[in-house]
């Protein structure tokens, strides 16, 4: 019922004089909405075709409720690599800390499109004990899994990917010196005396 009194709220809000309020209350009324298509969203996980399935992924992203990550979870393990890489893909956006481990996992997925998503997914988050796992991949000849690693080195910014990234500028592939390159870009000042004014 309250659910209902909500939406009936968000609903009528859309007629407000305020172009502000219009906004904010559409997009509201868009994530109720989602959140009560959740069950729908599930029981097609549970019983649908794969490409159902795969949408349906990708449908909890927009859901903000702690009952996604279980299905999410689960995802990971099926033998289809196309709903383990949504399902990768999906968890990265939702920024959980708790399901970092899984994702870590993954970046040893004998699918080379999952284990992609997996090193583009921990650029989501912003914990340097990732780094050794993303620096490790700089190694493999798969282009889209290196250049996928630099740029969530990059976004994670921290000061320690440098040696790893310097060294990418030698390499023979443009796409992954170009990475390299914007990675630096985004690392964050070590030294304190870099843009201090002297005195």
């Amino acid at each position: 019922m309250t659910l209902n009194r909500r939406k009936q709220a968000l609903t009528e809000a859309l007629s407000d004089e305020d172009e502000n309020v219009r906004l904010a209350a559409a997009e509201a009324l868009e994530k109720l909405e989602a959140a009560l298509s959740l069950d729908d969203i599930l029981q097609v996980l549970k019983s649908a075709s794969r490409d159902q399935q795969i949408r349906a992924i990708y449908a909890l992203e927009r859901i903000s409720s702690p009952r996604v990550f279980p299905p999410l979870l689960a995802a990971l393990n099926v033998r289809d690599a196309d709903i383990r890489s949504a399902a990768v893909q999906v968890l990265g956006k939702k920024k959980n800390p708790q399901v970092l481990k899984n994702l870590v996992k993954h970046l040893k997925d004998p699918h080379p499109a999952v284990r992609v998503h997996a090193a583009e997914a921990l650029g989501n988050f912003p914990d340097r004990r990732l780094i050794p796992f993303l620096a490790a991949l700089l190694q493999e000849q798969d282009t889209e899994l290196v250049k996928s690693a630099v740029r969530s080195l990059g976004e994670i910014g921290d000061p320690e990917a440098e040696p790893e990234l310097l060294f990418l500028l030698r390499d023979s592939r443009p796409a992954i010196r170009q990475a390299a390159v914007a990675a630096l870009g985004r690392l964050q000042m070590s030294d304190p005396a870099v843009g201090q004014p002297e005195t």
